[in-house]
């Protein structure tokens, strides 16, 4: 998916928060917000996904901020407020539907994106949301493929429910790879965050999404090791988690059967699946 004109303000919300959580002052968050403008203006008509640009963008804001890490204080909250529901809700999932339904749901923990709110009751929210149904529901026609799962995390907070989903997977008898980050960027899950909850234990095999030091949000196969491509050649279903791995992978047509898990949190993303901002969808694309 490639970037709009709508991103630009929601890309430079994102950086304008950093320099906040960061505790810059004036000067260093206009100049940090300028530059990467700038970026941004030399970047937007290139042959590059929307993820990608955001990815060079969010790269140079850390480096202005002398901050590698900026998200970490809300990635350790998301966790624990997700922690704190899931003890209370765990117990009434049941279902392959229940189970990808609520980690969809957590999908919300996602900051500074334009007309998205994080909510500081996610146990409201949480009971609130799984009355509904999901917009997209291809969980009938995913629960088949899911022999081999090559699963893509995505938020803090969210991974909590992915763990459960990946537990009812693993009781079906899947095998899973699961990949995260390996450097910090955004309040994405890095190796560190999954191995505190202890994923890196569930599954078959653990791994990073690449780039080394690169931090890069999203999945770009071009830095992805040879693990993940090895998995990715073999797997009977992508699992992928959250808009920016949708924003990559929607690109890309040579790969095996796709599920979008996520929350159409802005209206490119919407308008791309083709669904109202907020809904929750899990779609399968062969």
């Amino acid at each position: 998916m490639k970037i709009t004109d709508t991103c630009t303000d929601c890309l430079l919300s994102r950086v304008s928060m950093e320099c906040s959580l960061c505790g810059a002052d004036a000067p260093l968050t206009e100049k940090t917000v300028q530059t990467c403008r700038q970026v941004m203006d030399e970047l937007k008509d290139q042959p590059l996904t929307h993820p990608q640009i955001a990815s060079r963008i969010h790269r140079r804001a850390y480096e202005l901020l002398g901050n590698r890490d900026p998200f970490d204080e809300l990635k350790r909250s998301g966790n624990k407020q997700a922690m704190d529901v899931c003890q209370q809700v765990r117990g009434s999932l049941q279902t392959f539907r229940d189970h990808v339904h609520a980690a969809v749901i957590a999908n919300i923990f996602d900051y500074a994106v334009k007309g998205h709110e994080v909510t500081d009751d996610f146990y409201s929210f949480f009971t609130m949301e799984i009355q509904k149904q999901l917009y997209i529901d291809d969980t009938e026609r995913i629960l088949p493929l899911c022999q081999r799962v090559v699963y893509l995390s995505d938020n803090c907070g969210e991974i909590v429910f992915d763990k459960l989903l990946i537990r009812y997977l693993k009781s079906q008898g899947a095998h899973i790879t699961l990949a995260v980050k390996e450097t910090p960027i955004l309040n994405d899950a890095t190796l560190e965050d999954a191995r505190a909850l202890g994923l890196d234990r569930m599954v078959d095999h653990f791994t990073s999404s690449g780039g080394g030091d690169r931090a890069e949000i999203g999945f770009n196969r071009d830095l992805i090791p040879s693990d993940l491509k090895e998995a990715i050649e073999t797997c009977t279903i992508i699992i992928a988690k959250g808009m920016a791995n949708f924003e990559s992978i929607s690109e890309m047509n040579d790969l095996p059967p796709v599920a979008y898990l996520l929350a159409a949190k802005c209206g490119p993303v919407a308008a791309e699946l083709g669904v109202p901002v907020g809904v929750k969808v899990a779609k399968l694309r062969i």
